[in-house]
């Protein structure tokens, strides 16, 4: 289930785009301005995110400059202004693709889907990430580890894919709940040291002294090739 953000100052609006993302099998984050808009970058780390430019604290095009710092995520520029000039400034600001008021939502999913399509390309390229002790299979969503395949539950797969993804990254505690169990389970740590422990101990060589499923006490976790 892919993660989109959308972040509109208009609520009517962004209830509606919320009921029928969610229709269309998305899980979705939503935002009434920028700063929340960034918080959401931040901590959830979305797959999606579609922006109107419009916002009441920071300028839109100002928001994708700031996500554009740290994150690749395609931004689907949702606005009201048509003027070309406007285009433009946030295509250079590192958006992927812009969307007009008024719109049709059959429209906008087709633009969401030629993201996708982007993405799952990125994820083929990367194919197997192999460390020796085990190869994670990113494009078949598997783990071989002595030539048989190992069995993950999903929550495991999401944890191991968030960490390979980001090698020599620290992911923090609440990043890491907030992208595989969702928005509101920051403050659930628990759930990471049982999980990661069973990483562990289908994983490492030495589960008691792992080399690749690090921890960083009191902050997160890192993946180390």
């Amino acid at each position: 289930m892919r993660t989109v953000l959308v972040v509109d100052d208009e609520a009517q609006l962004l209830r509606a785009l919320q009921v029928n993302l969610q229709l269309e099998g998305y899980q979705v984050l939503t935002a009434l301005d920028g700063t929340t808009a960034l918080l959401h970058a931040e901590k959830n780390h979305p797959d999606l995110i579609v922006l109107d430019l419009g916002l009441p604290d920071i300028n839109g095009v100002d928001v994708i400059t700031r996500i554009r710092r740290s994150s690749t995520t395609p931004i689907i520029v949702l606005s009201a202004r048509h003027g070309s000039v406007d285009k433009v400034r946030a295509l250079d600001a590192g958006a992927d693709d812009y969307v007009t008021k008024p719109f049709g939502l059959d429209e906008l999913l087709a633009r969401l889907r030629v993201a996708e399509r982007r993405l799952g390309t990125s994820d083929a390229e990367e194919r197997t990430v192999d460390v020796g002790d085990f190869a994670v299979d990113l494009a078949n969503r598997k783990v071989i580890r002595g030539g048989v395949t190992v069995r993950l539950t999903p929550r495991e797969w999401a944890i191991l894919e968030l960490l390979v993804r980001n090698p020599g990254r620290l992911i923090t505690q609440q990043q890491m709940l907030a992208k595989v169990w969702g928005p509101g389970y920051e403050g659930e740590t628990h759930y990471l040291r049982v999980y990661m422990g069973q990483l562990r101990r289908k994983l490492e060589a030495q589960p008691a002294r792992p080399s690749h499923l690090l921890t960083e006490a009191g902050m997160g976790y890192r993946f180390e090739p």
